[in-house]
């Protein structure tokens, strides 16, 4: 008896890593592969929109693959908005949480129903994350240089970037990236306390985030 409750709490445990991984590596999938494909081709990346909704369809048939399908329709959603923000309103910062949003009422209404609790969820967490990224941006007044890097050529965005770097790197901009991280440092780390995949895909999606942006700004800082 022991033996069996022993291999089934193990098993439980590793879904849940492998949930919170997962979700982890779905926020970065947008920052490290829809980026480039976007400004490229913002077409395509709105269509493989459809790819994502159908292989989630398919693995959310078979119960072994449901939390899969669960999480990768979940993430379809941040890839939508993605795909119509940074292909044709990347330039324009305000308008960026809204359409982020775009799927929002749609979780709510699937929690409340209580379906898809891990794709809800993870779409949940990661737009948490990009609302308090944002919100680092208005206030540290970076919205600007966020519209001018936009506007100009990559090649000529060094200068903005590293103008920008200046900023973050003052007490003010110091001060309010330890409050933002620490802050989503304690959903995070709340969420992992409840022993439920759905809650660990969203503490996933919460503390990438933080790595996601560190690993922006250091490479930005590099420059």
């Amino acid at each position: 008896m022991k033996s069996k409750a022993l291999s089934r709490w193990n098993s439980e445990q590793r879904s849940l890593g492998l949930t919170f991984l997962a979700a982890g590596f779905l926020v970065s999938v947008p920052v490290f592969v829809q980026a480039p494909l976007v400004r490229l081709w913002p077409a395509l990346s709105l269509l493989i929109t459809v790819l994502w909704v159908c292989l989630g369809m398919m693995l959310l048939k078979r119960p072994k693959t449901h939390l899969w399908g669960d999480l990768i329709l979940g993430f379809s959603w941040s890839w939508l908005a993605g795909s119509i923000y940074w292909g044709w309103y990347r330039s324009e910062p305000t308008i960026h949480l809204p359409i982020e949003a775009i799927g929002l009422p749609f979780a709510l209404w699937g929690l409340r129903k209580g379906n898809l609790k891990v794709g809800n969820l993870f779409y949940l967490g990661s737009l948490l994350g990009t609302g308090v990224t944002d919100l680092y941006f208005y206030l540290t007044g970076l919205i600007e240089h966020w519209r001018q890097i936009m506007l100009v050529d990559p090649a000529l965005a060094t200068p903005i970037l590293q103008s920008a770097i200046a900023i973050v790197q003052t007490p003010w901009g110091i001060s309010w990236a330890i409050v933002l991280a620490n802050l989503l440092l304690a959903i995070g780390l709340w969420s992992l306390q409840k022993q439920q995949s759905h809650w660990w895909g969203f503490s996933g999606a919460v503390l990438s985030t933080i790595l996601v942006d560190s690993l922006f700004w250091l490479a930005t800082s590099l420059l």
